[in-house]
């Protein structure tokens, strides 16, 4: 593990030497970029506000893990009903849990500037208001996935917010700097809820992905609060960036992506899965690396934006091409 890290150091030492000019508004590759529209706006109406109570960008990106881990399930593309069920389900329930986030953090969204346009600090959306649509949310997603998939998967995801509420939102993010890695878990469980709607059971493949988002969220989420550090300070919110060093930080996240690299390859031999998935794994993780060990020598807001966005595009490719491999083995 030493070594490979070493390389990846001297790496990044040879390449960084390039005047690499990064807007901070670097976008990722996700779906919605075939839309144009803005994910940081403030809601202007009563219903935007709701809508930005779900937080719709993450809710995407957990869905995004979903729809090939049913594929890799089902060894090919699985009734659209049950993917429809299971997209809605699976978008209700972490919507509710995102919700009950914003509530419970409402009074220190108003100390940081990157979320002060939510709807409970703005005053669009009432407290109370805003905890009844969360549970309604909640029992709605558990009723849809349990009548429309199964009971295991209807209970996997109420699981995961539960996870979310009490573990990370009202434990661990203002007392412990291992808050998104230990809290981070709810958001890998969308991988379970998948599987699980398809086959009844949870398998080891959907439990590798599960440890692949595991592992990828901490340095997905450290890169952003690099840029918002301060604001995490004034807040007395101790996400690592905040309470180390930027340089401890992001030795830390190279040692996340190397690890996250190599676990990504274990799917090849659990799930039979091809070149498709292996180059992709290879080359969108060593893009990883060595994007993050360059943050060492540009601890800027732009580059750590750069290097938030690229983790979606990685995460993005990865299932992208897991799914891509597993139906083009099916044909």
């Amino acid at each position: 593990m030493n070594s490979l890290i070493s390389i990846v150091w001297r790496t990044k030492s040879k390449i960084s030497s390039y005047d690499w000019r990064v807007p901070i508004n670097v976008r990722p590759v996700v779906p919605s970029r075939l839309f144009n529209h803005e994910s940081n706006r403030s809601p202007k109406s009563v219903l935007g506000g709701y809508i930005a109570l779900t937080k719709p960008r993450i809710i995407e990106l957990l869905l995004i893990t979903t729809v090939p881990t049913m594929v890799l399930a089902a060894g090919k593309w699985p009734a659209w009903s049950l993917i429809a069920v299971t997209l809605l389900g699976g978008s209700l329930a972490a919507g509710g849990a995102n919700a009950i986030n914003m509530f419970i953090d409402r009074d220190i969204d108003k100390l940081m500037k990157r979320t002060q346009t939510r709807p409970l600090v703005t005053g669009l959306i009432k407290p109370h208001n805003a905890l009844v649509f969360a549970i309604a949310l909640e029992i709605i997603a558990f009723a849809v996935l349990w009548f429309g998939a199964n009971l295991l998967s209807a209970v996997l995801a109420l699981s995961a917010t539960a996870f979310y509420v009490f573990v990370y939102s009202l434990w661990l993010k203002r007392t412990s700097k291992q808050n998104i890695v230990i809290g981070g878990a709810a958001g890998a469980v969308p991988t379970l809820v998948g599987w699980a709607a398809v086959t009844n059971s949870v398998g080891w493949p959907a439990i590798w992905l599960f440890v692949i988002i595991f592992l990828w969220t901490p340095p997905h989420f450290w890169a952003l609060a690099i840029r918002h550090s301060d604001e995490y300070r004034a807040a007395s919110v101790p996400m690592l960036p905040s309470v180390v060093s930027i340089e401890k930080t992001i030795r830390t996240m190279v040692v996340y992506t190397v690890i996250l690299t190599l676990v990504s390859f274990v799917m090849i031999p659990v799930s039979d899965l091809g070149l498709i998935y292996g180059v992709t794994a290879a080359l969108a993780g060593l893009g990883f690396v060595v994007g993050t060990a360059m943050l060492s020598r540009r601890p800027t807001d732009a580059w750590s934006m750069r290097v938030f966005s690229f983790s979606i595009t990685y995460v993005t490719l990865l299932f992208g091409a897991l799914m891509v491999d597993v139906l083009v083995s099916a044909t």
